[in-house]
């Protein structure tokens, strides 16, 4: 087998999500290497890549995104930077996997989606749970008709304000102008991603977006309505204000249902004619492990990514319709 060269990958952005969770699943898989990082603060930057061992460093986003020794860049910044940065990377002619959500909106997603599209170079987004194998678990079920036909997802996320949401702490995952609908762009986006995964794309959208709390300027109760193109049809509510965390996704079909959680460490469960199955599938150390190394499968032309520019373009029109933005 022709030995296969190596993609040489830059990191905007090197905060908390780059630490374990994506950062090191590019230095371990095969055919990657991570040769730079950035951050605005150099001492940070300087600190990850020394704790990473990783050779070169930024302060400056278009120094990382020209360097000639960087073939793609992975944009791990907040939101409200993606579509910045990620038009640079375009313009650079290099591949290139932003974290999620795309960007803060539709029009702005579809912005970054065209410019990648127009000149042919890859575009991935980290929608990581469509390569888990937990949640492939899951689709399994669905394709080989565990519970017949599907006719309705529902899911509940309620977590409790935590001490910074209650302290009035600035937070950019709360700030509209980041984040209009705060946690739920935040994690709402994994799930209804994983959706048009599992049961194809949404068809139509709506729901009602407010804030109860007064605790910052995002959103934070969302009710949302919609209907796949296959004709199954969902609904599903986040609130950050409830008394206790429940995570919960219950898919009905005409002959048994599938429960899972979309963040909590829990059991999927099949319900069907032949009774119960319970099967606890653990996720890889670093949680993008799955999604990175696909990444070097569809770079290297071995199979196409399931999470691509276009997917979480999608997800990001389907948000939107969500929180009444279009």
């Amino acid at each position: 087998m022709e030995e296969r060269k190596k993609i040489r990958w830059g990191i905007l952005g090197c905060g908390n999500v780059t630490e374990v969770k994506s950062g090191p699943a590019y230095q371990k898989t095969e055919g990657f290497e991570v040769v730079a990082v950035m951050r605005r603060d150099a001492g940070k930057a300087a600190d990850y890549a020394k704790r990473h061992g990783i050779p070169k460093y930024y302060s400056d986003a278009d120094a990382l995104i020209n360097d000639e020794e960087v073939d793609a860049v992975y944009i791990a910044t907040p939101p409200d930077s993606h579509k910045r940065y990620a038009l640079k990377v375009a313009a650079a002619g290099k591949p290139c996997c932003i974290e999620k959500p795309m960007a803060p909106s539709y029009a702005d997603s579809l912005e970054v989606e065209q410019a990648f599209a127009k000149k042919n170079i890859p575009l991935f987004v980290a929608y990581y749970r469509r390569s888990l194998p937990r949640f492939l678990k899951v689709k399994e079920w669905l394709d080989t008709h565990q519970i017949g036909e599907v006719r309705h997802i529902r899911w509940f996320l309620g977590k409790p304000p935590n001490e910074v949401d209650l302290s009035g702490q600035y937070n950019w995952r709360t700030d509209a102008q980041v984040a209009p609908g705060g946690y739920f762009d935040d994690l709402a986006s994994h799930g209804l991603d994983l959706f048009a995964y599992l049961l194809g794309d949404f068809d139509e959208a709506y729901g009602t977006a407010l804030n109860q709390q007064g605790l910052y300027t995002a959103k934070d109760a969302i009710t949302g309505h919609w209907l796949h193109k296959k004709g199954i049809t969902g609904s599903g509510t986040w609130n950050f204000g409830t008394h206790q965390r429940e995570d919960l996704v219950e898919i009905y079909g005409s002959e048994g249902k599938i429960g899972f959680s979309v963040f909590e460490e829990a059991d999927v469960v099949l319900v069907n004619a032949k009774g119960e199955e319970r099967l606890f599938i653990a996720h890889p150390e670093h949680v993008q492990q799955f999604h990175v190394e696909n990444l070097r499968e569809d770079l290297f032309g071995g199979k196409s990514h399931p999470s691509t520019g276009k997917t979480a373009l999608h997800t990001s029109w389907v948000m939107d319709r969500i929180l009444g933005s279009l």
